[in-house]
């Protein structure tokens, strides 16, 4: 027997639609490329989507077309989140801290029509233009009085003006929530990056989830600042949770630097905020060197690297700012896992409470999770126990865009999980914690040592800025671990220093071979250390010294 209820899809327009009725007037706040603060409502988001929505159908964009954003988290390119896939087209985030050889491959790859873009990325458009093979238009994401005067880029079109030529009389199109609504490719650290294709349902589905107060825990009583790039996997689903929930939002543009976001944080009533270590650390640097507070902030989402217990101690017993640690990929939508504490876990010493903090969190509903060995067999969930880590659920990722890199599933009793490729240990009560990537992983001896729980050491020492542990190949061991450092300005520290930091804090194997100081260390284009341009540069270094 069939329950006998409404068939609705599930469609990303339906989450403006609610926020346009039931919050027409929360606000939306831009720091624009420009510098100045521009504010718009729900209501107008609304309207002015609709209007980009007849503006792509007079451009020719049809359903399932591809259309490109190089752009940073502001009005305009929250307007494209909803104009493009609420009309049946995807929306497709280019990263434009790629390599321009990436952003054309990834661009061809992804048969983009048009392509919208800050003005910031102007240098980057005019040297791809003449490259890329299938996108016809280019909108500069600007006023008329804005517009390039002179450029070299063809069909350069101006956003305002394509706004201002339609009306906002659209109705959103109802269609099969499975169609494809949005598009992100991965970080490609090893050959071409693969696309990820997400469908109306998973979106509104990781919607759900994600804002649940086991979550990310937002409500319409929030001001949510997304630090999180809208280019990287949809902003942690933040846009699409903040119309659903009703929640004000804060856009920081380009201006990611410690005083402008610690200065919008307190203008506008920030409440919660999210983004990656690195971002974190200057503006714990800018608020620790200028004696600031947060009077509004409460609480901070940390995802994309581990976040260093110094970090999390920082934000909570200096600044009353609550650390939430979480996981996710790219082919999770892209939330995984959330560290929200349990009953019992509140109560817990300072240091216990830390440790469990620490770890990357429990699974959202939605998500299933286990960690297995080198023989495929499930490891047991005892916190001690480590292995790849493997999930599924129905915002994971079943296939890469065009079947790039083979079928990614791996198959136990006939039921598809993903392989992650972290390495990572799942405690009694379902917590989970990486302890290294697969890739990234040391292997001394035959035993695994990792990587991360080294970095957070070095972290831990006044005189270190950044830290990253690597892999170094040695005559006896196969491999040892070491340290690359950046120390902080006027820092008087020498390698004995830090090796002695080690002291009773690991076992005294696991402690680095050597240390290496840098002047900076080279991150990625979503914030996370390069490892693998570490192990290219410093991997024989141990032979070198041995």
């Amino acid at each position: 027997m069939l329950g006998q209820m409404m068939q609705q899809p599930l469609l990303i327009s339906s989450l403006l639609t609610h926020a346009e009725r039931h919050h027409g007037d929360r606000e939306i706040v831009s720091r624009r490329v420009e510098g100045d603060l521009h504010r718009c409502t729900y209501r107008d988001l609304g309207r002015r989507a609709r209007r980009m929505a007849n503006a792509l159908k007079a451009l020719g964009i049809g359903f399932g077309d591809r259309v490109a954003t190089l752009a940073w988290n502001g009005y305009r390119h929250l307007e494209l989140y909803y104009a493009v896939s609420g009309s049946g087209a995807v929306l497709h985030t280019l990263n434009p801290r790629l390599h321009p050889d990436q952003v054309v491959w990834i661009a061809d790859h992804a048969e983009d029509q048009v392509l919208f873009f800050d003005l910031t990325f102007l240098p980057l458009i005019e040297a791809i233009a003449p490259r890329v093979k299938t996108i016809r238009a280019f909108v500069a994401m600007t006023d008329r009085a804005r517009l390039p005067a002179q450029s070299a880029i063809p069909n350069l079109l101006c956003y305002e003006d394509l706004v201002d030529a339609q009306h906002d009389d659209f109705t959103w199109p109802e269609f099969d929530e499975q169609s494809a609504s949005s598009l992100c490719y991965t970080s490609g650290t090893t050959g071409h990056p693969k696309g990820v294709l997400y469908s109306h349902r998973s979106t509104l589905l990781h919607t759900f989830a994600a804002a649940l107060p086991d979550g990310l825990s937002c409500s319409a009583r929030d001001t949510v600042l997304p630090v999180v790039p809208m280019f990287h996997v949809n902003a942690w689903g933040l846009p699409y949770i903040a119309c659903m929930v009703g929640a004000k939002l804060v856009f920081p543009g380009p201006f990611l630097d410690g005083r402008n976001l610690h200065e919008l944080f307190e203008t506008e009533g920030v409440t919660m905020s999210a983004g990656v270590p690195t971002v974190w650390q200057g503006l714990l640097a800018h608020v620790e060197a200028n004696n600031l507070q947060f009077t509004t902030m409460r609480r901070t989402i940390i995802g994309g690297s581990a976040c260093p217990p110094s970090m999390m101690r920082a934000f909570q017993e200096r600044y009353a700012v609550e650390v939430l640690h979480a996981w996710g990929m790219t082919e999770l939508s892209p939330l995984g896992t959330a560290c929200t504490l349990k009953p019992r876990q509140l109560a817990l010493p300072d240091d216990e409470r830390l440790a469990v903090q620490s770890k990357q969190g429990r699974v959202v509903f939605g998500v299933d999770m286990k960690i297995v060995g080198d023989d495929g067999r499930e490891l047991p969930h005892d916190g001690q126990a480590s292995g790849e880590l493997m999930v599924r659920g129905p915002w994971v990722v079943s296939r890469y865009f065009k079947g790039e890199g083979g079928d990614p599933l791996a198959h136990a009793d006939g039921k598809g999980w993903f392989p992650t490729g972290d390495v990572a240990t799942i405690d009694p009560d379902g917590f989970m914690q990486i302890t290294d990537r697969a890739k990234d992983v040391i292997k001394s001896g035959g035993e695994w040592i990792g990587s991360i729980d080294l970095e957070n050491i070095a972290l831990a020492h006044p005189g270190v800025a950044q830290a990253a542990c690597i892999a170094a190949k040695h005559t006896k061991w196969d491999e040892r671990p070491l340290l690359v450092v950046v120390k902080k300005p006027d820092a008087q520290l020498t390698r004995q220093d830090l090796l002695r930091f080690y002291e009773g804090k690991i076992a005294k194997w696991w402690t680095p071979d050597d240390v290496v100081f840098v002047e900076s260390i080279p991150l990625g284009a979503t914030g996370k250390v390069q490892k693998n341009r570490l192990r290219e540069q410093f991997g024989e270094h141990l032979l070198a010294t041995a």
